[in-house]
């Protein structure tokens, strides 16, 4: 494939600078960098054009906070004027890369996501029990992805896809701004996202086009090969640990395994069956600590309804109608109850 011909001219225009103004605002308009951003509009976004046109842009410092769901990561979040110029890049660049995508590699991608990825995963396994073979998943992940991705491995992927200079200088700088020793991106920056994709999709490229492997599937650093024979998944999986070495400079995680998948595939938050799937055992536990944090006054209903849509709406992609409904009656009984007792009409030891 050629490399795209796109520059930093094609980025650093007024009217990309105000549609990605609006992308990175969108559900924080009213945040206090933001309000300022806006009260001096026209000036910010000249600004940043300015800088991006002539080489100078400088990226300030990100703010770092923990998330513990679903486990423990450090995020960085850019100030508000460094979104807006990472959105700006990204308008531009993202769909040149979208098209080097294997198609079967579901994050941070448009129509793809976790569902998706869990169907495509029990498919394969249909696909391959027939007359009563067993079918096997070898089941991976790269061992700290985000911390360990290489510097130079990423670079040298993106010059053989854009020929402008200048724009291979800005992104080179966005990529050594953040790590230690010439590796990591930032988990929570837009970019990385894509960046953490690319460097993936050279794995993608190996494991379809030289190793022929028919059934894998990749949700950003955690991917599954399924097949009949354990030992064909044996042999790919060294050449696999030799190729991650050797050409991205990763390791897999020590705990990857090849299991038989009449025991369940646990791939993208579900447990992965032929015939049917279900949720992780966890997974309820999270919205039953929502509903005891809402019992204590630790958090609203408001609060309590949007995370139990959100469980609910990934739920509701395995075998989860009872449990569901359960939890659902028990959130409403929760709700009656603090209603009842707002009103006067109950006490909390009734």
């Amino acid at each position: 494939m050629k490399r795209s011909n796109i520059g930093i001219q094609d980025i650093a225009t007024f009217e990309n600078a105000e549609s990605a103004y609006r992308k990175a605002r969108k559900c924080k308009r009213y945040r206090e960098e933001v309000l300022r951003f806006t009260d001096n509009l026209e000036e910010e976004l000249y600004d940043l054009v300015a800088d991006l046109l002539a080489g100078t842009y400088q990226q300030g410092e990100a703010r770092r906070f923990v998330v513990y769901e679903p486990k423990k990561r450090d995020i960085y979040a850019l100030p508000f004027r460094d979104r807006v110029a990472q959105h700006m890049i990204n308008t531009k660049i993202e769909p040149i890369i979208e098209k080097r995508f294997y198609y079967h590699s579901y994050a941070c991608r448009k129509d793809k996501g976790m569902h998706r990825a869990a169907d495509y995963a029990q498919e394969c396994i249909r696909n391959l029990s027939y007359e009563g073979k067993q079918v096997y998943a070898l089941k991976a992940d790269i061992s700290k992805y985000f911390n360990s991705v290489d510097h130079e491995v990423l670079k040298e992927i993106l010059s053989r896809i854009f020929k402008d200079e200048d724009l291979l200088r800005l992104l080179y700088y966005i990529i050594d701004s953040y790590g230690e020793d010439g590796r990591g991106l930032p988990v929570g920056n837009l970019l990385s996202q894509l960046f953490a994709n690319l460097v993936l999709n050279e794995l993608d490229s190996y494991v379809k086009n030289e190793l022929q492997v028919k059934y894998y599937i990749r949700y950003m650093d955690d991917f599954v090969i399924i097949h009949n024979d354990r030992e064909y998944l044996k042999d790919i999986l060294q050449k696999i640990e030799a190729f991650l070495g050797e050409r991205l400079k990763l390791t897999l995680n020590p705990k990857t395994q090849i299991i038989n998948t009449k025991n369940g595939l646990d791939f993208c938050g579900y447990r992965i069956y032929k015939d049917y799937r279900k949720i992780r055992k966890r997974s309820p536990k999270h919205i039953r600590a929502a509903i005891k944090a809402y019992r204590s006054g630790k958090i609203t209903k408001d609060k309590l309804l949007m995370i139990y849509a959100s469980w609910e709406g990934h739920a509701q992609h395995a075998d989860t109608y009872k449990l569901r409904t359960k939890i659902k009656g028990q959130i409403e009984a929760e709700i009656k109850k603090k209603e009842l007792i707002a009103n006067g009409t109950n006490t909390p030891h009734n």
